[in-house]
């Protein structure tokens, strides 16, 4: 079950599921495939409860192996069980993609246990949930920002772990992300021939997410839009710049071209 999960996630929810029922066998009563029935509310002891939501678990049953991690911490708040049962009711609604509920879960238990040891991976999680709630460069990118600033969180508290490893790689992606997105907006104002606001977005990708695969086409962008209004000499130092740092590309022959038309050097 955990094959498709990031390295770090799969790692750490085998390892809640194996010492936490170490030494406790799962119970034959409340079997059913994942309905309703292991999640009606039953008093019972710790250990049939953890060990019944860890079998749905197992099956992939993975919202009602939430509701009942979370029946672990309310009927039995004070033991061991229930701190072990936030985080994989966590995990479990992580993997039901009900990315608001698993978030909701990891925060209780930050807040809850903020110094315990595995709060780095309660953040991470969080931050990945964030994460896989990104849209497409079209749409609204308000769940990347919030990605991009949870990701971030963890690389700044736990810099050390390998959760911070991992979200530094994330980091990259959702900035590479962010970039489309100017990218986007920029080219849009461009058909319509509205270079001020073309310019802005394009200075932006070249100001704030140099790194990314987008800065290339961001300073081309740039010659063409200077172009436009009629100021060859910073089209000719997007062009410049351009060429410095990516002499190889496609992007700079294009800007050469268009300066050595409409801008060549007196």
């Amino acid at each position: 079950m955990f094959l498709n999960l990031p390295r770090p996630l799969a790692a750490l929810a085998m390892t809640f599921a194996v010492s936490s029922l170490a030494g406790c066998a799962g119970s034959p009563i409340f079997g059913g495939g994942g309905g309703g029935r292991d999640t009606q509310y039953v008093a019972r002891d710790v250990n049939t409860l953890y060990s019944t939501a860890k079998r749905q678990l197992d099956r992939g049953n993975y919202a009602t192996a939430a509701a009942l991690f979370d029946e672990v911490e309310r009927q039995h708040p004070y033991s061991v069980w229930a701190r072990r049962a936030q985080l994989m009711s966590a995990f479990a609604y992580y993997s039901a993609k009900d990315h608001q509920k698993s978030i909701d879960s990891a925060r209780r238990f930050l807040s809850i246990h903020p110094g315990n040891k595995d709060a780095p991976y309660a953040m991470y999680l969080i931050a990945l949930n964030q994460y896989e709630q990104i849209s497409d460069v079209q749409r609204d990118q308000t769940s990347t920002q919030a990605a991009l600033d949870a990701l971030g969180e963890v690389i700044r508290r736990y810099p050390d772990t390998r959760y911070a490893a991992d979200a530094r790689l994330k980091v990259d992606l959702v900035r590479d992300h962010l970039a489309g997105k100017e990218m986007e907006i920029g080219r849009f104002y461009q058909r319509r021939n509205q270079w001020l606001a073309s310019v802005s977005r394009f200075r932006t990708v070249v100001d704030e997410y140099q790194t990314t695969t987008h800065a290339p086409e961001a300073l081309m962008r740039l010659t063409e839009s200077y172009l436009a209004l009629g100021i060859p000499e910073e089209a000719r130092k997007a062009a410049a710049v351009l060429g410095a740092n990516y002499p190889g590309t496609e992007w700079y022959q294009r800007a050469y071209a268009l300066v050595q038309r409409h801008a060549p050097a007196a």
